[in-house]
């Protein structure tokens, strides 16, 4: 008896569409619920009073162009399966981690960070895996 919920966690980056396949494989075959997560992050407070070049609103349209890929990819690809994609604001982990919480899902999928600071710092996937809430799996 595999999982009944699965959660993804995608933000448009390859590691994290590998993950979105991954999960969605591991649900097709095992019969699971697929919960995707897209957390939108909402630009610093600070950014708009230092803000002459319009990156405020460039992350904004950015979001918006990833929001609107992932959910005619998600539409496209689901087929037949118990899928949802939910998107949030807010701060990835947090999210992640709350949204987990609600769908009751047991098993987390994440795609591997490929930002340096977060080889030193710690990313998500091992935040996760620290959290100790879920079994997570990290997709290179």
């Amino acid at each position: 008896m595999g999982p009944s919920t699965i959660l993804v966690g995608v933000d448009g980056s390859t590691s994290s569409l590998r993950a979105a396949a991954y999960a969605a494989g591991l649900a097709r075959r095992q019969g699971s619920r697929l919960v995707a997560v897209y957390v939108r992050t909402p630009p610093s407070a600070l950014l708009p009073l230092a803000d002459t070049g319009g990156v405020a609103a460039t992350v904004i349209d950015t979001q918006d162009a990833v929001e609107q890929e992932l959910r005619t990819a998600f539409a496209e690809r689901v087929g037949d399966l118990d899928a949802r994609l939910v998107v949030r604001n807010g701060e990835p982990y947090a999210e992640l981690c709350d949204t987990a919480r609600e769908v009751q899902a047991d098993v987390v999928v994440v795609g591997r960070s490929a930002a340096l600071l977060h080889r030193v710092a710690g990313s998500i996937g091992h935040k996760l895996v620290r959290c100790g809430r879920w079994p997570v799996t990290v997709v290179p």
